[in-house]
């Protein structure tokens, strides 16, 4: 089970650091002609933030246990991604998008398991 929660955690980081670093990186107006609709109700600063909060919970999933030190975070980050996924879930519901909600629930799932894994009965 260890290693499944770690190859769950790496792809998790993985998907999550790309997808922060693009909203990072591209400016909001780019962002919306790629099709996250989303964007265009947000301000520069939230997507920006929602970038940020991505990136940091990537780094989280894998850098404190690769490293041992203060591996519980990895559980945090988990959760925080979860949370921040059933937000985007609420966004993508409230703008008609239903289809578009589909990524995020996997990744909600995902990052539930790692969260349950590594608080529960599979902790470092």
């Amino acid at each position: 089970m260890n290693i499944a929660l770690w190859i769950v955690a790496g792809v998790l980081a993985a998907a999550f650091a790309a997808a922060g670093l693009m909203k990072l990186a591209q400016p909001r107006a780019k962002l919306v002609a790629s099709g996250m609709g989303w964007a265009e109700d947000s301000s520069d600063a939230g997507v920006k933030a929602i970038g940020a909060v991505e990136l940091l919970g990537a780094i989280g999933l894998i850098l404190p246990p690769l490293v041992d030190i203060a591996p519980v975070l990895a559980p945090i980050a988990a959760t925080g991604l979860a949370l921040t996924m059933a937000g985007a879930i609420v966004v993508h519901l409230r703008r008609g998008e239903g289809p578009g909600a589909v990524p995020a629930v996997v990744l909600l799932l995902a990052s539930a398991f790692v969260a349950w894994g590594r608080f529960g009965p599979h902790s470092f």
